[in-house]
């Protein structure tokens, strides 16, 4: 007899008024104690699925077709009542933003207690024990003290494992885990998927993993389905799509994504955007045609359907064969000969920097964010610093930048001591140095123009250009971070993700800096839009001859983009050098911890079965 699917989407439609569909034809399916990953770009609907469970859609969106079978159960015939019920209980959720998700008023033991008591625990006594063993359950240190700790006094990391723990706190049948792992430090990342995945074997859940990460998907997920302007346009074993994908946009995302094994390869770039809601109501054919490599004119005129290639693999491709002819670009002759120049953009020589803070009872104590640290970036040289929050990463920029004082030892900046902190220094040396910042919505002010924003700086000088000039100015930065010129007079909110941060970039560019500073660029970026990045900074350093410090949790972008790595741990640099001396034979144990997390296994759910 077939064993029933715990979750079951058949032929699922979301529009919007105007009747143009945001998902279209969506079928998913989960047995029990199985965990499905859905993969995609921001934009094409994965959200949109866990929204549809919950019941969350936003006002303006509907399900105008298709069904969601929860365990045999037709969730959209059930009254609001019946459904709320089951949300929490039979059906748990982990959602992205463990900070947001949190009521910062309420202490952790408050929070957990009123979910606890929502789903049946009716006394506090029971629900305070309840609380404390599900919070060793995720390996969360001194459970009993966290109950009176409030948000803010937690890590992202430690708050995502409180999360996980309220979603299987119910021991529910289908967990719903929208990116929960976005944007966190790398063996952060990997202690989050490995708890996943011992729940699911702990409490035989099924969990819907929505993530853009190809290669957490490949490692925690037992089937992924593939998601592109609604659709599903591929789907099957984890292990074959990460392997041997049968769809294009399943292959060049897999190209698209930076390794730290094998030989170093320039990424694949996808041109061109997905196409909108509104731009897929009048395409006749695939909706990625425009943007494919192998597509041909019976692409654009024929919608393929989703169909097998081989048993429980299924790819919506006509030409499914050719897919294995996608390759990545060649890597140029110029790459291989690249060296540093012979002077030092920044220097450091014992830098320290010492916090003066006061304790829970108003003691003042000393706290030593950064300690004795030595390194060196040239004229040309991609510098990568890595490691986890708390490192030291973050007080070592503000010292770069001159926000912050240096307590002890020597920092010299583009020419600049770091002990000079008169005004005139200061602005000299911002034209020289320039920050990159990591989300680029709110980098950008919605007020202003494309073509004001990325010659703002040109605004603080004396001899500011004419307004001709300087739309000249503007026209060639944008052409130097392959924008069109259309875009000049253009709004942040009329701009992609991936457009938005090339204009962050241009905007650094205007001053003819010798030094970028990149805080987590490509952190929470999809695959597709990180690749164009992350070729268009390689592409601007043989143009431009720019220095760059990376800071990055994100060893394989490190290993891609850099020629040298600093490796900080507890505000200390514990192993530098060559990129590929470091990730590819680390010394220090806490770099080979950093690596052995990026790498992951095979398979953390054969790797966990293997070892009981």
């Amino acid at each position: 007899m077939k064993q029933q699917n715990v979750l079951e989407i058949s032929g699922l439609d979301v529009s919007l008024p105007t009747g143009d569909r945001i998902l279209s034809g969506v079928d998913l399916a989960i047995g029990g104690g199985r965990i499905l990953g859905v993969i995609g770009e921001s934009g094409a609907g994965k959200s949109m699925i866990g929204a549809c469970i919950a019941d969350t859609l936003p006002g303006a969106l509907a399900v105008s077709a298709g069904s969601i079978e929860f365990d045999g159960l037709p969730l959209g015939s059930m009254t609001r009542a019946t459904r709320r019920d089951l949300l929490g209980r039979d059906i748990g959720f982990i959602p992205q933003e463990p900070m947001t998700a949190l009521n910062p008023a309420l202490t952790i033991g408050q929070q957990f207690g009123g979910h606890l008591a929502r789903i049946g625990f009716r006394w506090p006594k029971e629900r305070k024990e309840r609380t404390i063993q599900l919070l060793e359950d995720v390996h969360l240190p001194r459970s009993r003290e966290l109950l009176s700790h409030y948000p803010h006094q937690l890590s992202g990391g430690m708050l995502q494992r409180v999360l996980i723990a309220m979603a299987f706190a119910s021991n529910p049948k289908l967990v719903v885990a929208d990116e929960p792992t976005t944007a966190l430090d790398v063996t952060i990342q990997a202690r989050v998927a490995e708890l996943i995945a011992r729940m699911v074997e702990t409490h035989g859940a099924s969990v819907l993993f929505i993530t853009h990460d190809l290669c957490l998907a490949g490692d925690l997920c037992d089937e992924v389905a593939v998601l592109y302007a609604g659709r599903i346009v591929e789907s099957g074993a984890a292990e074959t799509i990460i392997g041997s994908p049968t769809h294009p946009y399943s292959r060049c995302l897999s190209l698209a994504t930076p390794t730290l094994s094998g030989p170093p390869r320039p990424l694949l770039t996808l041109p061109g955007t997905m196409p909108s809601a509104l731009e897929r109501s009048v395409m006749a054919g695939c909706e990625l045609a425009p943007r494919c490599p192998v597509a041909e004119m019976r692409c654009h005129t024929d919608k393929p359907l989703l169909a097998s290639t081989t048993t429980g693999h299924r790819s919506a491709c006509h030409f499914p064969e050719r897919v294995s002819a996608i390759q990545a670009p060649a890597e140029g002759p110029q790459a291989a000969a690249r060296e540093p120049g012979p002077d030092v953009v920044l220097r450091a020589e014992g830098l320290a920097k010492t916090y003066i803070a006061r304790d829970w009872i108003g003691r003042m104590r000393r706290v030593e964010a950064l300690r004795g640290l030595d390194f060196e970036v040239r004229e040309g040289e991609f510098v990568g610093v890595v490691g986890e929050s708390g490192s030291g990463k973050s007080t070592l920029t503000k010292l770069i930048l001159g926000l912050e004082d240096v307590t002890t030892g020597w920092l010299d900046v583009a020419g600049f001591a770091g002990t000079d902190r008169s005004a005139a220094t200061l602005r000299a040396l911002r034209d020289q140095v320039q920050l990159v910042f990591q989300d680029p919505q709110s980098a950008l002010n919605p007020r202003r123009s494309v073509g004001s924003l990325v010659t703002q700086s040109l605004e603080a000088r004396a001899d500011r250009p004419l307004r001709a000039a300087r739309s000249a100015i503007a026209r060639d930065l944008l052409a130097k971070v392959l924008l069109p010129p259309d875009v000049i007079d253009r709004f942040p909110d009329q701009l992609s993700g991936g457009q938005k941060q090339r204009v962050n970039i241009a905007r650094a560019l205007c001053s003819n800096p010798r030094l970028l500073v990149a805080d987590e660029i490509v952190s929470g970026l999809d695959v597709s839009v990180q690749a164009q990045i992350l070729e268009l900074l390689k592409a601007l350093r043989e143009e431009a001859a720019i220095s760059l410090l990376l800071i990055s949790h994100d060893l394989a972008v490190v290993r891609h983009i850099c020629d040298r790595t600093v490796v900080m741990f507890r505000g200390e640099i514990v192993e530098q050098g060559p990129v590929e001396e470091v990730f590819g034979n680390p010394r220090h144990d806490y770099t080979r911890a950093l690596v052995a997390a990026a790498q992951g296994g095979t398979s953390l759910r054969k790797t966990m079965s293997q070892s009981q």
